[in-house]
């Protein structure tokens, strides 16, 4: 069973990293307009390096694994958003946008795997 702390803190840290994905939504969308969902890319992207990063450092420090939920579950888990990603690809496709539907897929798979990797080497590196 979860203690009660720490099912208060991941979700206080899943509310922030909520706050943090619409502040950096409303950043990136309207200086480059709705047409394509870069904000969303870069959000999953900039949260898989996020999470990598934290991995990587909690296995080379030795962060208490409820810290992990915290930042990880919690944070990046509000922060990143693949629901949204999916949308997203279905609207464009839904639109007759089918390359830019692939490759925003494909793209935001491939770069976020990609951070992932990049964060757990860079955290593993602290």
């Amino acid at each position: 069973m979860i203690e009660p702390w720490l099912f208060v803190a991941i979700c206080v840290a899943g509310g922030l990293g909520a706050a943090l994905r619409y502040s950096v939504d409303a950043a990136i969308t309207p200086r480059l307009g709705g047409s394509f969902p870069l904000a969303t890319a870069v959000i999953n992207v900039s949260g898989s390096f996020g999470l990598g990063l934290l991995v990587g450092a909690a296995a080379s420090a030795g962060i208490p694994a409820e810290w992990l939920l915290v930042g990880g579950g919690g944070l990046m888990g509000g922060y990143t958003t693949f629901s949204t990603a999916s949308l997203e690809a279905v609207r464009l496709a839904q639109k007759g946008r089918y390359l830019p539907a692939i490759a925003y897929v494909l793209g935001v798979v491939v770069l976020a795997v990609a951070s992932a990797s990049l964060g757990i080497a860079v955290g593993s590196a602290l």
